[in-house]
């Protein structure tokens, strides 16, 4: 018997949540096949199997969080059991996983998900039940007494002591602990409902099932409430990529000094080099946009301006001025926002260019963004236009020093030649670290690429 323990896919990983099982217990298994799917904070990640067997036991389910090095699923190789130090408790019996623990003197499961941790508080000693059955022996239904927190002790209600009757606890409920916190995050008192799952247990239908009860006549009081609640707001657990980012936004907003500078630019020649580009036969495989011109302008005015490619080193106290421009696209995708980069995009080509913005955005729409594709980005481009926006005051990917926003293009008057005339005009804004670009630096950056945009015949000239 072998387990496989959650790998550290990224750099410095710590957590990923399940998202989905390839295998179940009993389906055989080779070496590299695809068993399960993770989101980390950065990417969802399909993870082969590095053993051949039977799936003995899945031990995380769907949807939760698992610390990396915890077991996630234990194969049968044919080699005989796995050593007791490394095979996990509490998983043979479904019913294990969701009671109350032992007397402290027999060896206590581990439920899954909840490993002791050093430190940890020890669970109070459970008191026996009137009935004098073993906890996993028999129904629970029944059972005087529990283990029980003070929170699952009804107001007005004495705690039984042993032989006493007591109202049943949510502790002596069936319901695994994913179950248990969908009660709690919606006020719902498990030991009112009628369990559908195995052994009876309480699954997260039964629970989602009493939100929508509250119009039937036997609707408990609490139920309408619910249903309220429900119908107000909306919960949705902060986790992997939404989580990655917030934290990283909110480190990098109260550590980096912000500066943004705003210029609007005449996009009409840009526009009109986009319609020609698209013709010659050297872009007809690939697509061409805006994006593809702003981008190559970012690269040129980066390489006038090396700071503005640059990073803050708190540590060694120390700027360094990358020689590479791995250049940053943020996309948004269903899991939230991810800013893959083209490795190495000072070195393309202008169709090769083109080639990779389009496999990025392709890679992140379909969420097969793997973190290597979003780690050493260098500097960023925020394309805020295809939502109909001029413009915004972008926030710095951690670890860089400007990020670039483009704002939609769109028919303005503008003067030329002394004339009002419409033209398709857009809005540059960048935002850079004011400890590593000065205030020159970031507006001869935005100015330059605001030329090259203009007369994208300067790119041939600079670059």
């Amino acid at each position: 018997m072998k387990e496989f323990r959650l790998p550290d896919v990224g750099e410095g990983l710590t957590e990923a949540e399940i998202v989905r099982w390839h295998v179940k217990v009993g389906d055989p298994v080779k070496v590299n096949q695809t068993i399960v799917e993770i989101e980390t904070a950065k990417a969802v990640v399909e993870l082969p199997c590095p053993f051949e067997g039977v799936v003995a036991a899945l031990m995380a389910d769907e949807g939760e969080t698992v610390d990396v090095g915890r077991p996630i699923i234990s194969v049968d190789d044919g080699a005989g059991p796995a050593p007791v130090a490394e095979r996990p408790a509490a998983l043979a019996d479904a019913a294990a996983d969701m009671v109350p623990a032992p007397p402290a003197e027999v060896r206590q499961p581990v439920l899954v998900g909840y490993g002791v941790k050093p430190g940890a508080a020890k669970r109070r000693s459970r008191k026996p039940s009137p009935s004098g059955t073993s906890p996993t022996g028999g129904s629970l239904a029944g059972t005087a007494t529990g283990l029980r927190s003070p929170e699952a002790v009804p107001s007005g209600v004495q705690e039984g002591g042993v032989g006493t009757a007591a109202p049943p606890t949510s502790a002596a409920v069936l319901a695994k602990p994913p179950v248990r916190k969908l009660a709690r995050d919606l006020g719902i008192d498990l030991t009112a409902l009628t369990g559908t799952g195995p052994h009876g247990s309480i699954t997260r239908d039964d629970v989602q099932a009493v939100v929508g009860a509250a119009t039937r006549e036997t609707a408990r009081p609490w139920s309408a409430a619910v249903t309220r609640e429900a119908e107000d707001e909306e919960r949705i657990p902060i986790r992997g990529v939404r989580k990655a980012t917030a934290q990283a936004m909110v480190a990098s907003a109260f550590t980096a000094p912000h500066v943004t500078e705003f210029l609007q630019v005449d996009m009409t020649e840009t526009m009109d080099a986009v319609r020609r580009l698209r013709e010659l036969p050297d872009f007809a495989e690939v697509k061409v946009s805006p994006l593809l011109l702003v981008a190559k302008a970012v690269l040129v005015a980066a390489r006038r301006h090396p700071m503005i490619n640059s990073a803050w080193d708190e540590a060694r106290q120390e700027i360094v001025v990358k020689h590479r421009v791995n250049l940053g696209i943020a996309a948004a995708t269903p899991r939230g926002l991810l800013v893959p980069n083209v490795k190495d995009a000072h070195l393309l080509s202008l169709p090769a260019l083109a080639g990779a913005l389009g496999a990025l955005a392709e890679t992140a729409r379909a969420g097969r963004t793997q973190p290597a594709d979003m780690a050493g980005g260098t500097i960023t481009i925020t394309n805020v236009g295809v939502f109909g926006v001029d413009s915004g005051t972008p926030i710095l990917n951690p670890g860089e020093s400007a990020i670039l926003a483009f704002g939609q293009v769109r028919d303005m008057p503008w003067v030329v030649d002394g004339q009002v005339v419409p033209r398709k005009v857009c809005t540059l804004a960048v935002s850079f670290d004011h400890r590593v670009v000065d205030g020159e630096i970031g507006s001869l950056f935005l100015r330059d690429v605001g030329a090259m945009l203009e007369d994208p015949l300067r790119m041939l000239a600079w670059g």
